[in-house]
């Protein structure tokens, strides 16, 4: 017990990126443990028994509120992160964190942190979803990819604020984009819905997505790099895992006969499939 202890101390104390250790809700982990547990709590038990009795909430102008607002923050995202470094500075092949009080290097790590914030309002997508009494939607893979989000968010600005893996960022940013623009306008109802033709273009997107962030990382074994080897397996394998993912689903939906002809036949049923497609975006 006494060496995990340590090893634990040794990693919050001389393994973090002394710029933002005093940030907001990064200075330790408690804050974000909070959060999480509160989150889970909510989307399992508490907002289901809470909602049991009572109607679905519409909720057609909070969510065109908020789809917008995560629009403009997911521009944000993609212009800084550009900005930062990737629009002519940073390497695809191979690209170190800066820890030094460059402004690049302290604009990128401030992208980083507004990163880490949107995966944290990004829970309220599940909350939406309680509150619209639509709980088949919230499944353990949906529940569980959300939190370690937010955990891997806070892991980054907190040890990894830049260099290589902030590529991920700034493509997930935006494909956001025009997945929130999507879901602000299908907010709507019928009468615009009609006009979005781009939904399945959205998994494409993001299948290509994946690819390239798995290529990106996994670069780092014949060509080496100096960044964290462990890190790079990790987002090789949950681009894995999402490429499947998105994969099966593409090909269940826009692939398969008997799901083109539902969809002919069952023209307004498609909120279950556009909300399927935001359950797994990051």
């Amino acid at each position: 017990m006494p060496g995990i202890i340590e090893w634990y101390q040794d990693i919050m104390q001389n393994k973090i990126d002394p710029r933002t250790s005093d940030w907001f809700l990064v200075t330790g982990p408690g804050p974000l443990l909070m959060i999480v547990v509160s989150y889970v709590y909510f989307s399992i038990y508490a907002g289901p028994r809470y909602m049991r009795d009572k109607k679905p909430y519409s909720l057609k102008n909070v969510l065109i509120a908020y789809n917008f607002v995560q629009v403009a923050l997911s521009c944000i995202l993609v212009h800084e992160g550009l900005m930062g470094g990737w629009w002519n500075d940073y390497s695809f092949g191979c690209q170190p964190v800066d820890r030094s009080m460059n402004p690049k290097a302290l604009r990128m790590a401030r992208a980083v942190w507004l990163y880490y914030i949107c995966k944290l309002i990004e829970l309220a997508d599940t909350v939406f979803f309680v509150l619209r009494k639509k709980q088949r939607q919230i499944s353990a893979l949906h529940v569980w990819h959300h939190s370690m989000m937010t955990v891997t968010s806070w892991i980054g600005v907190r040890f990894f604020p830049g260099g290589h893996v902030t590529l991920l960022g700034v493509i997930n940013s935006f494909i956001h984009i025009l997945m929130y623009g999507y879901y602000m306008l299908s907010a709507f109802g019928p009468k615009v819905q009609k006009y979005l033709w781009w939904k399945r273009y959205l998994t494409r997107l993001q299948l290509i997505q994946f690819c390239i962030i798995f290529y990106h990382n996994a670069q780092h074994f014949w060509l080496g790099c100096n960044f964290p080897k462990t890190l790079s397996v990790l987002l090789c394998l949950n681009a894995s895992i999402f490429i499947y993912l998105f994969g099966s689903f593409y090909v269940k939906n826009y692939m398969t006969p008997t799901s083109t002809q539902i969809k002919l036949s069952k023209p307004n049923q498609t909120s279950t499939v556009d909300s399927k497609v935001n359950d797994k975006i990051d």
